[in-house]
Protein backbone atom coordinates (compact mmCIF):
# COMPACT_ATOMS: atom_id res chain seq x y z
CA UNK A 1 0.00 0.00 0.00
CA UNK A 2 1.40 3.54 -1.12
CA UNK A 3 1.08 6.03 1.54
CA UNK A 4 0.77 9.65 1.06
CA UNK A 5 0.97 12.70 3.21
CA UNK A 6 -0.46 16.01 2.63
CA UNK A 7 2.00 18.29 0.48
CA UNK A 8 0.72 21.72 2.98
CA UNK A 9 -2.18 22.77 5.22
CA UNK A 10 -3.30 25.30 2.79
CA UNK A 11 -3.68 23.05 -0.34
CA UNK A 12 -7.07 21.28 -0.17
CA UNK A 13 -7.02 19.88 -3.92
CA UNK A 14 -3.86 18.21 -5.88
CA UNK A 15 -2.80 17.45 -9.36
CA UNK A 16 -2.14 21.14 -10.99
CA UNK A 17 1.38 21.41 -11.36
CA UNK A 18 1.64 24.48 -13.39
CA UNK A 19 -0.20 28.03 -11.86
CA UNK A 20 -0.76 30.66 -14.18
CA UNK A 21 -1.03 34.32 -13.15
CA UNK A 22 -3.25 36.13 -15.07
CA UNK A 23 -4.00 40.03 -15.55
CA UNK A 24 -6.93 41.80 -14.52
CA UNK A 25 -8.30 42.25 -18.04
CA UNK A 26 -11.50 41.52 -19.82
CA UNK A 27 -11.31 40.33 -23.59
CA UNK A 28 -11.90 36.54 -25.18
CA UNK A 29 -9.44 33.72 -24.34
CA UNK A 30 -10.00 31.46 -27.64
CA UNK A 31 -8.45 28.05 -27.15
CA UNK A 32 -4.36 28.00 -27.80
CA UNK A 33 -4.71 31.33 -25.23
CA UNK A 34 -2.78 31.15 -22.15
CA UNK A 35 -5.70 32.06 -20.50
CA UNK A 36 -8.01 29.18 -21.77
CA UNK A 37 -7.92 25.69 -19.66
CA UNK A 38 -8.31 23.68 -22.71
CA UNK A 39 -5.07 25.38 -24.35
CA UNK A 40 -3.39 22.29 -21.62
CA UNK A 41 -3.26 18.60 -21.92
CA UNK A 42 -3.24 19.10 -18.44
CA UNK A 43 -4.91 20.72 -15.59
CA UNK A 44 -3.47 24.14 -14.64
CA UNK A 45 -4.70 26.64 -11.85
CA UNK A 46 -5.57 30.65 -12.81
CA UNK A 47 -4.55 33.20 -10.19
CA UNK A 48 -5.71 36.90 -11.25
CA UNK A 49 -3.67 39.27 -10.31
CA UNK A 50 -5.51 42.24 -8.51
CA UNK A 51 -5.50 45.62 -10.02
CA UNK A 52 -3.02 44.54 -12.53
CA UNK A 53 -4.65 45.99 -15.63
CA UNK A 54 -2.24 45.86 -19.42
CA UNK A 55 -2.75 49.73 -18.81
CA UNK A 56 -0.75 49.20 -15.59
CA UNK A 57 1.56 46.83 -16.43
CA UNK A 58 2.69 47.50 -20.05
CA UNK A 59 2.49 51.35 -20.49
CA UNK A 60 2.58 52.74 -16.44
CA UNK A 61 5.03 49.78 -15.58
CA UNK A 62 3.72 50.69 -12.25
CA UNK A 63 5.93 49.28 -9.19
CA UNK A 64 2.88 49.32 -6.72
CA UNK A 65 2.04 46.51 -8.62
CA UNK A 66 5.17 44.18 -6.73
CA UNK A 67 2.85 43.70 -3.78
CA UNK A 68 -0.01 42.39 -5.97
CA UNK A 69 2.30 40.38 -8.18
CA UNK A 70 4.03 38.35 -4.76
CA UNK A 71 0.52 37.77 -3.37
CA UNK A 72 -0.99 35.68 -6.31
CA UNK A 73 2.10 33.79 -6.78
CA UNK A 74 2.49 33.17 -2.93
CA UNK A 75 -1.24 31.79 -3.25
CA UNK A 76 -0.95 29.75 -6.08
CA UNK A 77 2.49 28.22 -4.74
CA UNK A 78 0.17 28.00 -1.23
CA UNK A 79 -2.72 25.59 -3.41
CA UNK A 80 0.76 22.97 -4.51
CA UNK A 81 1.15 24.50 -7.81
CA UNK A 82 4.94 23.25 -8.63
CA UNK A 83 5.96 26.17 -11.34
CA UNK A 84 4.52 29.57 -11.69
CA UNK A 85 4.27 31.21 -15.17
CA UNK A 86 2.08 34.59 -15.71
CA UNK A 87 -0.16 35.23 -19.19
CA UNK A 88 1.55 38.10 -20.44
CA UNK A 89 5.41 38.62 -21.41
CA UNK A 90 5.66 41.83 -20.03
CA UNK A 91 5.03 40.01 -16.89
CA UNK A 92 9.46 39.76 -16.79
CA UNK A 93 8.99 43.37 -14.87
CA UNK A 94 8.20 41.58 -11.99
CA UNK A 95 10.14 38.20 -12.33
CA UNK A 96 13.07 38.65 -9.99
CA UNK A 97 10.67 39.69 -7.31
CA UNK A 98 8.30 37.04 -7.72
CA UNK A 99 10.97 34.00 -7.80
CA UNK A 100 12.13 35.54 -4.60
CA UNK A 101 9.10 35.42 -2.85
CA UNK A 102 8.44 31.96 -3.81
CA UNK A 103 10.18 28.53 -3.21
CA UNK A 104 8.99 26.81 -6.67
CA UNK A 105 10.19 27.73 -10.37
CA UNK A 106 8.93 30.85 -12.00
CA UNK A 107 8.60 31.57 -15.48
CA UNK A 108 6.64 35.13 -15.97
CA UNK A 109 7.37 35.56 -19.40
CA UNK A 110 7.68 33.70 -22.63
CA UNK A 111 10.83 35.88 -23.81
CA UNK A 112 12.46 33.51 -21.08
CA UNK A 113 12.63 31.13 -23.99
CA UNK A 114 15.11 33.69 -25.84
CA UNK A 115 18.61 32.54 -25.19
CA UNK A 116 17.82 28.84 -25.51
CA UNK A 117 16.70 29.85 -29.09
CA UNK A 118 19.95 31.65 -30.34
CA UNK A 119 21.59 28.78 -28.86
CA UNK A 120 19.82 26.04 -31.36
CA UNK A 121 19.89 27.82 -34.03
CA UNK A 122 23.40 30.73 -33.39
CA UNK A 123 20.82 33.13 -35.69
CA UNK A 124 18.89 36.42 -34.90
CA UNK A 125 15.44 35.88 -32.40
CA UNK A 126 12.33 37.87 -34.21
CA UNK A 127 10.29 39.02 -31.97
CA UNK A 128 6.38 39.55 -32.37
CA UNK A 129 5.39 41.37 -29.21
CA UNK A 130 1.84 42.64 -28.35
CA UNK A 131 3.66 46.44 -28.02
CA UNK A 132 6.85 47.49 -29.01
CA UNK A 133 7.14 50.75 -27.98
CA UNK A 134 6.76 49.51 -24.30
CA UNK A 135 9.05 46.28 -24.36
CA UNK A 136 12.07 47.57 -21.95
CA UNK A 137 16.47 46.85 -21.45
CA UNK A 138 14.48 45.72 -17.72
CA UNK A 139 12.10 43.28 -19.29
CA UNK A 140 14.89 42.38 -21.43
CA UNK A 141 17.53 41.68 -18.52
CA UNK A 142 15.06 40.29 -16.49
CA UNK A 143 14.75 37.04 -18.75
CA UNK A 144 18.38 36.72 -18.83
CA UNK A 145 18.73 38.05 -22.80
CA UNK A 146 22.02 39.14 -23.03
CA UNK A 147 22.77 42.18 -25.16
CA UNK A 148 25.20 39.70 -27.23
CA UNK A 149 22.14 38.02 -28.48
CA UNK A 150 21.05 39.31 -31.86
CA UNK A 151 17.17 40.47 -31.60
CA UNK A 152 14.64 41.90 -34.15
CA UNK A 153 11.43 43.16 -32.59
CA UNK A 154 8.15 43.91 -34.15
CA UNK A 155 4.76 45.38 -32.38
CA UNK A 156 1.17 44.36 -32.68
CA UNK A 157 -0.21 47.94 -31.53
CA UNK A 158 -0.56 49.25 -35.10
CA UNK A 159 -2.63 46.17 -35.82
CA UNK A 160 -6.12 47.28 -35.87
CA UNK A 161 -8.04 44.39 -34.62
CA UNK A 162 -5.36 43.24 -31.81
CA UNK A 163 -5.46 46.81 -30.93
CA UNK A 164 -9.00 46.82 -30.09
CA UNK A 165 -9.73 43.61 -29.41
CA UNK A 166 -6.90 43.13 -26.60
CA UNK A 167 -4.99 46.36 -25.91
CA UNK A 168 -8.55 48.26 -25.48
CA UNK A 169 -10.42 45.70 -24.26
CA UNK A 170 -13.78 45.91 -26.63
CA UNK A 171 -15.44 43.22 -25.57
CA UNK A 172 -15.11 41.29 -28.79
CA UNK A 173 -12.34 39.10 -30.98
CA UNK A 174 -12.27 38.31 -34.90
CA UNK A 175 -9.83 35.63 -34.60
CA UNK A 176 -9.13 35.37 -38.43
CA UNK A 177 -8.17 38.97 -38.28
CA UNK A 178 -6.00 38.73 -35.47
CA UNK A 179 -4.60 35.82 -37.44
CA UNK A 180 -3.71 37.83 -40.47
CA UNK A 181 -2.11 40.90 -38.59
CA UNK A 182 0.41 38.55 -36.78
CA UNK A 183 0.96 36.91 -40.41
CA UNK A 184 1.50 40.08 -41.97
CA UNK A 185 3.74 41.23 -38.86
CA UNK A 186 6.04 38.21 -38.51
CA UNK A 187 6.57 38.38 -42.28
CA UNK A 188 7.77 41.85 -42.70
CA UNK A 189 10.23 40.89 -39.84
CA UNK A 190 11.36 38.09 -41.39
CA UNK A 191 11.57 40.34 -44.91
CA UNK A 192 13.57 42.99 -42.65
CA UNK A 193 15.80 40.67 -41.63
CA UNK A 194 16.00 37.50 -43.69
CA UNK A 195 19.19 35.68 -40.92
CA UNK A 196 16.16 35.13 -38.20
CA UNK A 197 16.13 31.49 -36.96
CA UNK A 198 13.37 31.81 -35.24
CA UNK A 199 10.34 33.29 -34.21
CA UNK A 200 8.92 34.43 -30.80
CA UNK A 201 5.08 35.30 -30.17
CA UNK A 202 5.53 37.26 -26.91
CA UNK A 203 2.27 37.28 -26.16
CA UNK A 204 -0.23 35.29 -24.42
CA UNK A 205 -3.33 35.87 -27.20
CA UNK A 206 -1.08 34.85 -29.91
CA UNK A 207 -0.13 31.26 -29.54
CA UNK A 208 -3.51 30.35 -31.48
CA UNK A 209 -2.08 32.01 -34.68
CA UNK A 210 1.53 30.00 -34.10
CA UNK A 211 0.95 27.64 -36.96
CA UNK A 212 0.00 30.26 -39.55
CA UNK A 213 2.98 32.43 -38.62
CA UNK A 214 5.46 28.84 -39.29
CA UNK A 215 2.95 28.45 -42.20
CA UNK A 216 4.25 32.14 -43.48
CA UNK A 217 7.86 32.52 -42.39
CA UNK A 218 9.19 28.77 -42.47
CA UNK A 219 11.01 29.25 -39.14
CA UNK A 220 10.20 27.41 -35.87
CA UNK A 221 7.73 29.69 -34.30
CA UNK A 222 8.39 29.45 -29.74
CA UNK A 223 5.42 31.27 -27.40
CA UNK A 224 3.96 30.60 -24.17
CA UNK A 225 2.87 27.25 -25.05
CA UNK A 226 5.85 25.60 -25.49
CA UNK A 227 7.45 27.58 -22.89
CA UNK A 228 4.78 25.43 -20.07
CA UNK A 229 4.79 22.49 -22.13
CA UNK A 230 8.34 22.00 -21.37
CA UNK A 231 8.20 23.28 -17.85
CA UNK A 232 5.36 20.72 -17.41
CA UNK A 233 7.71 17.74 -18.48
CA UNK A 234 10.16 19.08 -16.03
CA UNK A 235 8.03 19.08 -12.94
CA UNK A 236 5.68 15.94 -13.60
CA UNK A 237 8.09 13.78 -14.83
CA UNK A 238 6.88 10.30 -16.41
CA UNK A 239 7.78 6.60 -16.25
CA UNK A 240 8.37 5.59 -19.70
CA UNK A 241 6.59 2.72 -21.28
CA UNK A 242 6.75 0.29 -24.03
CA UNK A 243 8.59 -2.73 -25.32
CA UNK A 244 11.91 -3.89 -26.92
Amino acid sequence: MTLYSISRKSQSWYGEAIGILILDAAYPCIPGNVGNATTYAYPVRFQEVRGASIDRLLNQRDPALRDAFVEAAVELRDRGVKAITGACGFMAYFQEEVADAVDVPVFLSSLMQIPFMHAITGRRVGIVTANSAVLTPRHMRASRISDEIPVAIAGMQEMTEFREAILEEKGTLDSAGIEREVVEVAARLVADHPDIGSILLECSDLPPYAHAVQAATGRPVFDFITMIDQVQAAVRRRRYEGFM
